[in-house]
């Protein structure tokens, strides 16, 4: 059975989201980061850049969660566009937007905006900003269309959502006022029973809450650290 590495946060609930939708049978393992376990040296051995999700499927092991929804996708030949070069190379496109654009500057400015030990207005405005483009460049393709690649659900639909549900917490109240294409997919997927599930599996397990000493040393080893 393939093995789920994950915990509640954007990635893993997308490859979770994924799971559900196709009936996948999966043995869910959580990895609890603000108790460092992402940092122990069997997890490290599955995903060296110590992230959540990864994924063992017998002697494949994937990590980042892009790569594991593309090598779902593919494996299953399910929730892909057509087999065509154009459709190939949007899926390929808006894939790495997610995992070089969207996913870093949502989850940065979630992180200068809560989690930082000074609040820096330059890093603040820096990432609030190109969270705000990149959420617009989104808007902007889904209202002209359904779905990311057109009239039919995709990885990149799963992909997107993983971070865009979390909207509020990226900018700040009401940022769905200026977001109304990605607010429809967000809630058309919400209403999936595939997505409900996803977003319920952090409860399987009691995931530590508090972002104490031993948190922030484990999810951002940098403060332990200084650069000479």
């Amino acid at each position: 059975m393939l093995k789920f590495y994950y915990s509640g946060a954007p990635n893993p609930t997308k490859v979770a989201l994924f799971l559900e939708e196709t009936g996948t049978p999966y043995d869910a393992i959580p990895v609890d980061t603000r108790k460092g376990e992402q940092h122990k040296p069997e997890f490290l051995a599955i995903n060296p850049n110590a992230k959540l999700p990864a994924i063992v499927d017998g002697d494949v092991t994937v990590f980042d969660s892009s790569a594991i929804l593309l090598y779902l996708a593919e494996k299953t030949g399910k929730f892909l566009p057509a087999k065509t070069d154009k459709a190939r190379g949007e899926l390929l496109s808006w894939m790495f937007f997610v995992s070089s654009g969207v996913g870093p500057y949502f989850g940065q400015s979630v992180h200068f905006r809560n989690y930082a030990p000074e609040k820096i207005p330059y890093a603040i405005n820096r990432y609030a900003f190109e969270a705000r483009r990149h959420a617009g460049i989104l808007d902007a393709r889904l209202g002209r269309q359904k779905y990311m690649l057109g009239e039919g659900y995709t990885i990149v639909d799963m992909n997107v959502w993983g971070w865009a549900r979390l909207l509020p917490a990226v900018m700040g109240e009401g940022a769905w006022d200026k977001f109304k294409n990605l607010k429809r997919l967000v809630d058309e997927i919400n209403a999936r029973p595939a997505a409900q599930k996803a977003s319920a599996l952090k409860d399987r397990h009691t995931f530590k809450t508090e972002m104490d000493q031993e948190a922030l040393r484990a999810m951002f080893p940098h403060l332990n650290e200084r650069v000479a």
